[in-house]
């Protein structure tokens, strides 16, 4: 593999949305490092493939959000808005996993947070993951660790 090249080493699965869109989970690399991808994809009209909506994360944040995720019940009637946590990506940049509701939805969003001189907020790179699939998500997330311990 060269150096800058990137590289999908495992495609872990897809959680469709709607018909025409989907989820997909996956372990890939880039330029020598391996990370978790969850990205979307659209299939309808003049475009098929990658949005940017998405997120990666490195095998350490992947490790300590799995257990989070599986301790959370599978009827989504039963989860609350909350902060699961907040995990160092690099120096001033971190992924914040919550469940929250937003314009009348209720989703779990993975969502880059930056922190240094020039800014401190949201960034535009993250994803939104339907509650009520939290079932398929817990299944995805379980593999996609697996995955990266081997």
């Amino acid at each position: 593999m060269a150096e800058s090249s990137f590289a999908v080493l495992n495609h872990i699965g897809v959680l469709p949305v709607d018909q025409s869109s989907e989820i997909r989970f996956s372990i890939d690399a880039y330029r020598g490092y391996r990370y978790a991808s969850i990205r979307k994809y659209l299939t309808s009209g003049d475009y098929i493939g990658a949005t940017r909506a998405g997120i990666t994360m490195t095998p350490e944040i992947v490790k300590a959000v799995a257990p989070l995720l599986a301790a959370l019940p599978d009827d989504p009637a039963k989860l609350e808005d909350q902060e699961l946590g907040k995990f160092a990506k690099r120096p001033g940049m971190s992924v914040i996993v919550r469940i929250s509701s937003f314009k009348g939805t209720r989703g779990l969003d993975f969502r880059q947070w930056q922190e240094d001189e020039a800014y401190k907020g949201w960034t535009k790179k993250g994803i939104r993951l339907p509650v009520e699939k939290i079932k398929e998500i817990k299944e995805l997330f379980a593999k996609m660790a697996a995955a990266l311990a081997e």
